[in-house]
């Protein structure tokens, strides 16, 4: 009988590597078309992605503790990664816009400030114009009672629920978690928030899912409350990129990225410019080094 479930699960997790990797494929095609052909990232994640069926397909050996911890997703290489990279600010904007539009709904951003985006995905007129778009109610008035206004910059994103009873009520019993630093609190935090957004798929033959709940390798047990929410045009981009699913899945990891590391290009900025400053100071000819030596051997002492 264990011989036979072991078969069984192999069987499955093959199944499954046949498929998991098709949407995140597509997203590669269709990304060439839309990027700069000389674009050394784009090259990359198309190598990645060729490579993602045979990867999965390596993986077919069932583990004791997979269906409990979730299939390991594949490590995508993120444009923002590298040593001095920065991130994608046209990719931040499009995922602000999946973030509003898709996720907003249920998950809400605490951490995050309408100001935040200013510079970063945004003017200072648009970041104030998307505030404007939602009602806050404030402090009491003169008259001690509370009022509703127009958000403004200094106001955080809006919280979908009142409360976390509300947000079970509305969710089956699950509470969806706050996105601020989300990429941060899950373990290969983007890899595992793209694969798990673009991970749906049907159960394998002889897997049931409880009703209300979605098959999802990536999820741990593999059934999640959340439905499959990125669909191919979900949203309409303003600057006419294909909101494709695997787009959208990109586009929305790069915005929850940012916001978990908002002072990462800054940090870069600062750690490059000390690793610099020996490196040049190493590679200067010996020339120039012993004739500052020579011109300050010759500056007079204080006093003399």
């Amino acid at each position: 009988m264990v011989g036979g479930g072991v078969i069984q699960q192999i069987l499955r997790r093959k199944l499954h590597s046949q498929s998991v990797a098709t949407p995140v494929l597509s997203w590669f095609s269709s990304k060439k078309a839309h990027v700069d052909a000389g674009s050394s990232g784009v090259r990359a994640f198309a190598l990645l992605g060729a490579g993602v069926t045979g990867l999965l397909s390596f993986s077919t050996v069932a583990s004791a503790d997979e269906a409990e911890h979730g299939l390991a997703c594949p490590d995508y290489p993120w444009p923002h990664d590298g040593i001095l990279s920065s991130y994608d600010h046209a990719s931040i904007r499009r995922g602000h816009q999946v973030y509003q539009q898709v996720c907003a709904s249920c998950h809400s951003m605490s951490l995050i400030s309408y100001r935040d985006l200013v510079g970063v995905a945004y003017t200072e007129e648009e970041a104030k114009a998307i505030a404007a778009e939602i009602e806050v109610v404030d402090a009491p008035n003169d008259e001690g009672e509370m009022f509703t206004r127009p958000g403004k910059l200094s106001d955080r994103l809006p919280q979908p629920y009142a409360n976390e009873s509300a947000a079970r009520f509305a969710n089956g019993g699950a509470y969806p978690p706050d996105l601020s630093l989300i990429t941060k609190a899950r373990h290969n935090g983007q890899n595992y928030v793209f694969a798990l957004l673009t991970g749906y798929r049907d159960p394998p033959a002889g897997i049931s899912i409880r009703e209300g709940l979605h098959y999802n390798p990536y999820f741990p047990g593999g059934a999640i409350a959340m439905p499959k929410m990125l669909n191919d045009e979900a949203v309409e981009y303003e600057d006419g990129v294909p909101a494709t699913e695997a787009q959208m899945g990109k586009d929305v990891v790069s915005f929850l990225s940012w916001a978990a590391e908002p002072e990462m290009e800054e940090r870069k900025l600062v750690d490059g410019f000390q690793v610099d400053i020996p490196t040049i100071a190493g590679s200067a000819p010996s020339s120039v080094l012993q004739a500052t030596e020579m011109v300050g051997s010759q500056v007079p002492e204080a006093g003399s």
